[in-house]
């Protein structure tokens, strides 16, 4: 499956922003599907996760009550709502498909396989 990322750009703090990431070539309507963010010479970071059903969102601590993850499978795409962003927000975005069908959520990269190839998110303060 190749993930395509998009909607990134550059925000004044306080402002939102729409990430959408478009799946070809497979399904991915039985996957858990993950955004994350990295930043140089940093480790990526987990952003949120949507199950294969779209039920259940789980977030990162750092961004729970401001971004909103959801999926519409019928599309074969997952997007990411971010809203109140904050400079901390500011990383290149990146979402993946688990690497287990029906598999449970994780927060750790490794358990996702098909990266999208990223997109920025700059917020000035």
């Amino acid at each position: 499956v190749q993930l395509q990322a998009s909607g990134g750009g550059l925000v004044q703090a306080g402002d939102s922003l729409s990430l959408s990431c478009t799946a070809s070539g497979r399904t991915i309507s039985s996957y858990v599907m993950g955004w994350f963010r990295q930043t140089p010479g940093k480790e990526r970071e987990f952003v949120a996760a949507v199950s294969w059903s779209g039920g259940s969102p789980t977030y990162a601590d750092s961004v729970k009550g401001r971004f909103t993850i959801s999926r519409d499978n019928a599309k074969n795409t997952v997007n990411l709502q971010m809203n109140s962003l904050k400079s901390a927000d500011t990383a290149v975005y990146y979402c993946a498909r688990r690497n287990t069908i029906f598999g449970s959520y994780s927060v750790n990269p490794n358990d996702y396989a098909s990266w999208g190839q990223g997109t920025q998110v700059t917020v000035s303060s």
